[in-house]
């Protein structure tokens, strides 16, 4: 998660940092307190902020507080600086990274690649697609590779959230020698939901009810009602998002969510990242031929 942003997004893009936003080693103890006062001047101000209220109070009520506490804010004279959230075309071809670390009794597997954003007109009947995939326990490839294969305690996919693209990818954690024939199992359920064994009516009523059936408890608290308005603030949704998802999801049919997962899912563009040990796995992934292979450190520092 600290390697592969920059592999999908290039070096220099805004989402290229690290997946967990706490940056490396050496970007920490390179920080000054000039770079962060710098940072609070660019970004956090009053033209670049809203303000978000969830509670027992209107707006007529909360008006003279939230203008009693930020009234003094005052926005620097420099204009707000932009993000590079450039489009990022999807490689021609698949490419394989690989990370040793010696011993390990499993493999990481990563199969990863750039997906629209989640303000997408598809958005739905793509989670829905990525859920039959990989996003429930009886999804696709947790039932091949932990239930018929036992290679793996869990195998999933996830399709991100962002205002840029985001990241679409299929995971899994897997026994050592079982970790090339895990990456042709992942192929193989990517190429037969696209293709020669599309969405069921019985999964695609599954993953809906999943999702509908879950509404409810993600909207349960007051903290719950702010992140989702949250969401619809930073990804640019509709204002009546939630109110619209149910009918849309009940709407969908096979036909739309096969479009929409041929649409999503690119096998032949995925950037695989495998850390697990090289002197066991590397010499049969090479035999995958999955395009180009690098490997590189923990640092994400190219070694051969």
């Amino acid at each position: 998660t600290r390697i592969y942003p920059r592999l999908l997004f290039g070096p220099d893009h805004a989402y290229a940092g690290t997946r967990s936003g706490s940056g490396t080693e050496a970007s920490v103890k390179a920080m000054t307190v000039a770079d962060l006062r710098r940072f609070q001047a660019q970004w956090l101000r009053p033209d670049n902020a809203r303000i978000l209220v969830v509670g027992d109070t209107t707006l007529a009520q909360i008006k003279p507080l939230l203008e009693e506490a930020f009234g003094r804010w005052k926005a620097p004279g420099q204009e707000i600086p932009g993000k590079d959230l450039v489009k990022i075309a999807l490689p021609p071809a698949p490419r394989l990274f690989l990370i040793d670390k010696p011993g390990a009794a499993q493999s990481l597997v990563l199969g990863a690649h750039l997906a629209p954003p989640k303000s997408h007109p598809d958005d739905t009947a793509m989670n829905l697609a990525s859920s039959v995939l990989g996003g429930l326990f009886v999804s696709r490839l947790n039932m091949n590779l932990r239930e018929e294969k036992h290679w793996s305690y869990g195998a999933s996919s996830s399709l991100g959230s962002a205002r840029g693209q985001r990241v679409f990818s299929v995971y899994a954690q897997v026994q050592t020698d079982r970790t090339a024939d895990s990456i042709k199992e992942m192929l193989r359920e990517l190429d037969d939901i696209t293709g020669p064994r599309p969405v069921t009516e019985a999964e695609l009523d599954l993953a809906a009810d999943n999702l509908v059936v879950g509404l409810p408890g993600d909207h349960e608290t007051i903290s719950d009602l702010a992140r989702s308005y949250l969401d619809i603030l930073q990804f640019g949704l509709a204002d009546s998002y939630y109110n619209d998802l149910v009918p849309e999801v009940r709407s969908l049919g096979v036909d739309e969510v096969l479009a929409a997962a041929r649409a999503l899912m690119h096998p032949q563009a995925l950037t695989w990242v495998v850390v697990g040990d090289l002197a066991q796995i590397e010499a049969p992934l090479r035999a995958l031929e999955l395009g180009k292979v690098t490997v590189l450190n923990a640092e994400g520092e190219v070694l051969r």
